[in-house]
């Protein structure tokens, strides 16, 4: 029982349908995200091992860190890096056989830094599906002059797209900072109008929007409630982003 708890806003416990949390893992030791799970771990539903961190450190770790976000009820994957690198080498099926051996149950598949067909992009979530993992995938490029070369309505497709092929949600890139890439500007303010297109167009339950800053998750928040779908949460963040969640913090209380 928690302290306090009857004045606090209610959440849908896990497993959740909507209201998820997609926290980055960026070379958390074990026994430091053990303890964070073990105070937090309840408010967490998709773990991301980032980039390709999962290269540079041991197997044994790697597989002790998956098996424990897995036993509290969290989604471990391997960052859309991890993917891109397979791809780029032809080496898919050897990326696959790992992630399972490891114990990944889902993978992010993305071509946020390198080039993949759109075609070819649903092919390989359609592998990874039949493959038997949960695949999230990820739309929008990492560098900005990119990304602001694919317009709205070819986002919009492709996010529709990729739900069809099988994807289970959709992120929207952001990246780490947060700034000057897909629907935020230089300054990390969103593109409300943007957004709105998106929102009526895509199944909102569907979209994870990634949001890494403090007022990103407000915006997100006030604006779709606290059942939005928020990701690349820093590890430092959680419970941050939980009691936003709640109306805990003077930027949402009295406010959902």
């Amino acid at each position: 029982m928690k302290s306090f708890e009857f004045l606090s806003k209610k959440r849908e416990e896990k497993p959740r349908t909507c209201g998820l949390t997609m926290v980055l893992d960026k070379g958390l030791g074990l026994e430091t995200a053990s303890s964070l799970m073990d105070i937090s771990g309840e408010y967490v539903d998709y773990l991301k091992f980032g980039w390709g961190t999962s290269i540079v450190h041991e197997q044994d770790i790697i597989r002790a860190k998956v098996e424990m976000y897995k036993s509290h009820h969290i989604t471990p994957y391997t960052g859309g890096t991890l993917f891109e690198l397979a791809y780029k080498k032809g080496m898919l099926n050897e990326f696959f056989d790992e992630a399972h051996e490891l114990g990944f149950p889902a993978i992010e598949i993305s071509d946020g830094s390198t080039t993949i067909s759109h075609d070819d992009k649903l092919e390989c979530i359609e592998l990874a599906c039949d493959d038997g993992f949960e695949v999230l995938s990820e739309v929008g490029k990492k560098d900005p002059v990119l990304d602001k070369e694919m317009s709205l309505d070819d986002r919009i497709k492709a996010m529709n797209d990729e739900l069809n092929a099988g994807s289970s949600l959709i992120i929207v890139e952001a990246r780490e900072g947060g700034k000057n890439i897909g629907i935020f500007d230089k300054s990390g303010k969103a593109n409300e109008d943007e957004i709105d297109t998106i929102l009526n167009n895509v199944d909102n339950e569907k979209i994870l929007w990634e949001a890494p800053n403090k007022d990103q998750q407000v915006f997100f928040i006030l604006k779709l409630g606290n059942e939005v779908n928020l990701g690349n949460i820093s590890s430092d963040d959680i419970t941050s982003l939980e009691t936003l969640r709640r109306g805990l913090r003077g930027d949402t209380l009295g406010k959902l």
